[in-house]
């Protein structure tokens, strides 16, 4: 049986994230929810979860020890497939400006900007249900009709450098992004552990997707 690491750091929704993985598994993977670095060499997958400040997440990934040089290991040399949820999305990213300027994994070029609405009436965090606009195709997509919703609570987003590194946007006030991705790894700034159908079939994908 194949083998998916939850990354637990201490910034995750980790009980959620564990319990609609091993829906979308649904007994074809064993989902480890893990602080061992060696877990994650083992794993087949690997998934970041994260909530909170930019800052405070990457500090609590870079206190675990050997976890960020096995990350690397694993899905940059490797190329095993990851997921990046919510700030663990953003974390893939070459800096946040939350609370000053922060690096990050360096993984997907771009940086973690506050959102700042066209419409002063928007409020910020952006949070509640919001369409998702593909820009491009991408496996993870597979079978999520055009329009759907997911669920984001979030006051920052991932803008990538690349166009090529933007897979979906949503609209609050102008194009937020939604999702990024490049190569064996992707993320989405929505929550798909509380985005019923539509994060649940993303979930499913991407536990079959094959970079």
């Amino acid at each position: 049986m194949s083998s998916v690491a939850l990354i637990d750091y201490g910034s995750g929704n980790l009980a959620s994230a564990a319990k609609a993985l091993a829906r979308a598994a649904n007994g074809k993977a064993d989902i480890i929810t893990t602080a061992d670095p060696q877990a994650v060499l083992d794993a087949e997958r690997v998934v970041l979860p994260g909530v909170g400040a930019f800052a405070d997440c990457m500090k609590g990934l870079s206190a675990v020890p050997g976890m960020i040089e096995a990350l690397r290991e694993k899905v940059l040399k490797e190329g095993a497939p990851f997921l990046g949820i919510c700030v663990g999305m953003q974390l893939m990213a070459t800096v946040g400006v939350e609370f000053g300027r922060h690096a990050g994994l360096g993984w997907i070029a771009g940086e973690v900007v506050k959102i700042t609405p066209s419409d002063p009436g928007l409020k910020i965090p952006h949070m509640g249900w919001n369409e998702l606009k593909i820009e491009q195709d991408h496996a993870v997509f597979d079978g999520i009709a055009p329009g759907a919703h997911a669920y984001f609570v979030h006051s920052f987003q991932l803008k990538p450098v690349l166009p090529d590194d933007l897979i979906a946007t949503t609209d609050y006030g102008g194009a937020l992004t939604a999702v990024v991705g490049n190569e064996n790894m992707v993320g989405t700034q929505f929550h798909p552990e509380k985005s019923q159908e539509t994060g649940l079939k993303l979930l499913e994908n991407f536990l079959r997707w094959r970079p």
